[in-house]
């Protein structure tokens, strides 16, 4: 696999420069955010003929939409068995199918005739901190059976094969997950939603949203818009206008680093292919552009500098590959993710022609095509289906308490994710030794001629003595006191 990360033109993505709304407007759909969920409003939407008007305060994919890994594969933040606690097993069904058509919609796009250079390639590895060997085979078996996916189970020994560390035990292997150039992704599908029809502005702010009445009315610096239906997926960025939405978000900054070429040596460590992951979600990792690996780990719930992670990202790749040495990273980038607290994202109506399509922190690029698919489709066809959503409502995250929660949760969890791995690994030694000690001693006991031995093959074994006869006692016997 071939990519480079790159920054992408203005030119490339198929705009000269960048549109600022400085005119009134009038159109079927206003959507704030040009970010993947709302990119994705657009390009559906205009597909199925509505005009549609796309609000960027800054420019287009400047956040996380466009610095993200571009991992694609169903399935939600939430764990499958808390989904269904949560909303039953039928609509859990149905949710993970909603999820598995927003992976093909990513897929449907992402070719090299419409989206140059995007740089598909196959397969997603899970791999686990720690030795969960049942849980695998039922969660397998879970998948395959009940909710139709591909999916297969790597044991040990055939992660470790392929992945040159101790670290990891077992693994999922997903055949029909797939990656892209995330950060190409975003800009060519702006041009695709520009090519359907759809007008987008950037440096355009929103002022004020009046949603009451059939035409709502959005509020620029420079101009107005009117508009049948809003669908806000500004993230945390929406804004004084929807503090108290955006607020329902706790703001997550993830950071990934690209490291210096690593020549042919990285390809005998990391043969994998695809991009992998672990099952707590601290690392995620491929190899892009020929012989460089691409590494997502530290997380924090306040903003700061991308390079001052740089030492992090570099210590946590020699702690999993120590065999690669020190290796010098190039480029740090990230972004912020809104979170919500029950792990699902927030997607549906929220009254008459105001929709939300936002959440997608630690989601998938899955999630934020599905959310724009739902919404254009409810909108325009009467798709009722983002009503499986309604049980997961707009929760306050807490302000700067849940903030300081959030990074004090994720310290923790990241804590103890290592401390499950490091006694993981130390009883998968201890038993190592163990089975090389009892070898150790059954061959000391063949030496010596002291262990059981087997006799050769034909022998006759000596037959048991036989006990002697009891003596028999005389009438008026008996035992003397």
């Amino acid at each position: 696999m071939s990519e480079t990360f790159t920054s992408v033109s203005q030119d490339e993505a198929g705009f000269r420069e960048r549109a600022r709304l400085s005119f009134d407007l009038d159109a079927d759909i206003c959507v704030i955010g040009a970010g993947l969920a709302g990119l994705t409003v657009a390009l559906e939407a205009a597909r199925l003929g509505a005009s549609v008007a796309v609000l960027e305060g800054r420019q287009i994919g400047w956040n996380a939409s466009g610095n993200q890994l571009g991992t694609v594969m169903p399935g939600f933040a939430l764990p499958l068995a808390d989904l269904i606690e949560r909303v039953g097993f039928e609509d859990a069904r149905e949710l993970w199918t909603l999820s598995r058509e927003g992976a093909e919609f990513v897929r449907a796009n992402a070719t090299e005739d419409a989206m140059p250079g995007i740089g598909l390639s196959e397969g997603v590895l899970e791999v686990s901190n720690v030795d969960v060997g049942d849980r695998l085979i039922s969660r397998l078996q879970m998948l395959n059976e009940d909710f139709d996916t591909d999916v297969q189970g790597w044991q040990a020994e055939r992660v470790r094969e392929t992945l040159k560390t101790d670290h990891y035990f077992h693994g999922v292997y997903y055949p029909r997950a797939f990656q892209v150039d995330g950060r190409k992704y975003v800009h060519a599908l702006a041009a695709l939603a520009r090519r359907a029809g759809a007008r987008i502005f950037e440096d355009t702010p929103v002022v004020s949203i009046d949603h009451s009445g059939i035409r709502k009315r959005i509020v620029t610096p420079t101009a107005r818009l009117r508009a049948s239906h809003i669908v806000l997926a500004g993230n945390i960025h929406l804004g004084a206008p929807l503090r108290r939405l955006s607020e329902t978000l706790l703001p997550v900054w993830r950071y990934a680093g690209i490291t210096e070429p690593l020549g042919e040596r990285v390809h005998e460590i990391v043969a994998f292919k695809g991009s992998v992951m672990d099952t707590d979600g601290v690392d995620h990792f491929r190899i892009v552009d020929g012989d460089r690996l691409m590494w997502a780990s530290p997380e924090t719930t306040w903003d700061a500098k991308p390079q001052r992670f740089a030492g992090a990202i570099g210590r946590r790749i020699r702690s999993i590959f120590p065999d690669l040495g020190d290796v010098a990273i190039a480029e740090v980038f990230g972004g912020v993710t809104g979170q919500t607290v029950h792990g699902m994202p927030q997607i549906g109506q929220l009254r008459k022609g105001l929709w939300v399509a936002s959440g997608f922190g630690r989601q998938g690029m899955n999630t934020s095509a599905m959310a724009g698919q739902l919404i254009a489709r409810s909108i325009l066809w009467g798709d009722e289906r983002w009503r499986l959503f309604s049980p997961f409502e707009l929760v306050w995250a807490g302000g700067p308490t849940g903030r300081v929660a959030g990074q004090l949760i994720g310290m923790w969890g990241r804590a103890s994710s290592a401390a499950a791995g490091t006694l993981a690994r130390y009883r998968e030694r201890a038993r190592v030794r163990e089975r090389e000690r009892e070898a150790r001693l059954a061959e000391a006991n063949r030496a010596a001629g002291t262990g059981p031995r087997r006799p050769p093959p034909g022998a006759v074994r000596p037959a048991r003595p036989m006990p002697p006869p009891e003596p028999v006692r005389q009438e008026g016997e008996g035992i003397s006191q």
